[in-house]
C-alpha cells in the first residue's frame, strides 16, 4: 500500500537549526513524515549525496513593474518565476507598486491579472505606498492588512515614488496600528539630485558615474533617518538592500539599543564592486542598480553583517531590464547620461548559488545559516512560517535538492530570466540546485522546467511575528 505521493529518499536534510539524515514523505502537497523506511510511494526521488533544503524564499523581487515612458521590465511573472525555480526558489515576493492617483485596490487588481496563470512558484505581494492619501491610510491599508497583504515598502528616493518624512511617519503609524511590517529603500534623494547635477555639468555622464552619484553617505544618512522615524512611531522596520559598512553600523547600533530594526543584503554587494563598471563604457549600464555596488571593504562589511546576524535576510532585488534593447538599459529617449539608465539588475536565479558557493563552500557560514538567510528568516519576517521556510511535518512540501559538490561557471543561459545578460557572468560556483519542488510538485529538474506556468499560487500572509499590532502579545 502506498502511503505517500512522493518520498525523497537518502538525502541530508538541513533546516535553520538542524542537519540530519532522513527521508521525506509527502502527501497532498505537505510534508507528512520524516524518518527512515517510509515504505512505498507513487514517486520516489533518490537524493543520495544531496542536500534536501527548504525551498528558497526571495522576499525582494520586481516583476512586470511600470518603469517609466518607453521602458519595459524584462521579466513578467512567467519568466521571473521560471528563473526563480531554476535557482532553487519556491516562493517569491514581488512588489505591487501604487502609482500617483491610483488606489491600492486598483494596483493590486492589475498585478493579480499579470500573475494569474503565469507562475511556476508561489508568490505573495508587498505593497509599495507612493500616494499615502487619507483614504489609503485610513481605509485601504488597514483592510488590505486584514486580507493578508502584511508588508509595505516606502521609498526615500525616485521621482513619483519618494515619500516625505511626514508621509513616512503616517505610513509607519498605520503599520504600528495594524501589525504590518515596513520596508525602506534608504537613500537621500536631495543629495542624489545634487550630485547628479554636478556630475552632468562636469561632463561625467558614463554609467560608471552612477555609483559616484550615490555614495555611501547618501545611504548612511537615509538609513539613520529611517531608523529614527521608526523609533518615533515605535514600529519595526526592515532596511532593504544594505550595501556597505556604514549603513550596516547604523542598523547594528539600533539593534544594540533594543530597537526592532532588521537588515537585508543582496548578492551584488558580495561579489561586485563599483570598479567593475570601469572601462565598460555604455556596457556599464548592465551593472547600474541602487544602491550601487561599493568596494572591497564594503563587501567585507556585508559579510560581517551576514556572519554576525545584523543582516537577517538575503534577497536578490531582482529588477531586470534587457541591455541591448531600446526599451531597456540603452534608453529609448536617446539620452546618454547615467541619469536615464533604468536602475536594476537580474539575479533571482543566481542569488542562492552565489550565497552557497561564497558562503557555505568557502566556510564563511554554515549550512544552517544558509537556510536561515535563504528561506526561514524570510518566512518568519513576512508571516509565512511555518507553512513555508522549513522542513517539518505539516509544512508545505517546498523543497530544493542541492548537489553541494557540483561546480559550474555562471552564464546567462543557465538562469532562465527574460533579460539578455547576467551581471554575474563568469563567476565560478560550487553547489547547485538540481530539483525544485513546490507543494509536492516538481517544477524544475536538472535545469529543465517540469510542467506549465500555472502551478504557483498567491499567498495571503499572517502578520509578521516581528510586527504585532498594539495590544497583542
Amino acid at each position: 500500500m502506498r502511503t505517500f505521493d512522493t518520498i525523497i529518499r537518502g538525502g541530508t536534510v538541513a533546516t535553520a537549526s538542524d542537519t540530519f539524515a532522513a527521508d521525506l514523505g509527502i502527501r497532498d502537497g505537505r510534508i507528512a513524515a520524516l524518518g527512515h523506511d517510509l515504505g512505498e510511494a507513487a514517486e520516489v526521488i533518490d537524493a543520495s549525496g544531496r542536500l534536501v533544503l527548504p525551498g528558497g524564499i526571495d522576499s525582494h523581487v520586481h516583476f512586470a513593474q511600470p518603469s517609466g515612458p518607453g521602458i519595459v521590465m524584462a521579466d513578467g511573472f512567467e519568466t521571473g518565476t521560471r528563473s526563480a525555480a531554476f535557482g532553487g526558489n519556491t516562493t517569491v515576493m514581488p512588489f505591487c507598486v501604487q502609482q500617483k492617483g491610483q488606489t491600492l485596490r486598483e494596483a493590486l487588481k492589475g498585478y493579480h491579472a499579470e500573475a494569474q496563470g503565469r507562475c511556476h512558484v508561489d508568490v505573495s505581494f508587498h505593497l509599495v505606498i507612493a500616494d499615502p492619501t487619507e483614504g489609503v491610510l485610513g481605509q485601504e491599508l488597514p483592510a488590505l492588512v486584514e486580507d493578508g497583504y502584511t508588508s509595505f515598502k516606502v521609498f526615500m528616493t525616485y521621482e513619483g515614488m519618494k515619500l516625505s518624512d511626514l508621509e513616512m511617519l503616517n505610513v509607519m503609524s498605520v503599520a504600528r496600528e495594524t501589525g504590518a511590517l515596513v520596508m525602506v529603500h534608504a537613500e537621500n534623494d536631495d543629495a542624489i539630485r545634487f550630485l547628479i547635477d554636478r556630475l552632468e555639468r562636469q561632463g561625467d555622464i558614463a554609467p560608471k558615474f552612477h555609483a559616484t552619484s550615490r555614495p555611501i553617505p547618501v545611504e548612511r544618512e537615509a538609513t539613520h533617518r529611517a531608523i529614527s522615524l521608526a523609533e518615533i512611531v515605535d514600529v519595526p522596520v526592515m532596511i532593504v538592500h544594505v550595501s556597505n559598512g556604514e549603513a550596516m553600523e547604523e542598523i547594528r547600533r539600533a539593534q544594540s539599543r533594543g530597537l526592532k530594526v532588521y537588515g537585508e543584503t543582496c548578492p551584488q554587494y558580495l561579489v561586485l564592486t563599483a570598479a567593475d563598471l570601469e572601462g565598460l563604457n555604455m556596457e556599464g549600464a548592465k551593472l547600474v542598480c541602487s544602491p550601487p555596488p561599493r568596494d572591497a571593504a564594503s563587501q567585507e562589511a556585508c559579510w560581517r553583517g551576514i556572519e554576525t546576524g545584523v543582516v537577517s535576510t538575503f534577497s536578490s532585488d531582482h529588477c531586470p531590464f534587457r541591455y541591448d534593447d531600446p526599451q531597456g538599459k540603452l534608453n529609448p529617449r536617446g539620452r546618454t547620461s547615467f541619469r536615464w539608465v533604468p536602475n536594476g539588475i537580474p539575479g533571482v536565479a543566481a542569488r542562492l548559488p552565489i550565497l552557497f558557493s561564497e558562503g557555505v563552500s568557502k566556510g564563511r557560514i554554515d549550512l544552517n545559516r544558509f537556510v536561515a538567510l535563504s528561506s526561514t528568516n524570510h518566512a518568519k519576517t513576512y508571516g509565512l512560517y511555518p507553512r513555508k521556510g522549513t522542513i517539518a511535518i505539516g509544512s508545505d512540501a517546498d523543497v530544493a535538492i542541492w548537489d553541494p559538490e557540483r561546480q559550474v561557471t555562471l552564464t546567462h543561459s543557465m538562469l532562465g530570466d527574460g533579460a539578455d545578460y547576467t551581471p554575474y557572468e563568469g563567476i565560478d560556483i560550487k553547489g547547485w540546485p538540481v530539483l525544485t519542488m513546490v507543494r509536492g510538485t516538481t517544477v524544475m529538474r536538472d535545469g529543465e522546467l517540469v510542467g506549465g506556468p500555472d502551478h504557483g499560487r498567491h499567498l495571503a500572509r499572517e502578520r509578521s511575528a516581528l510586527a504585532r499590532p498594539r495590544g497583542q502579545v
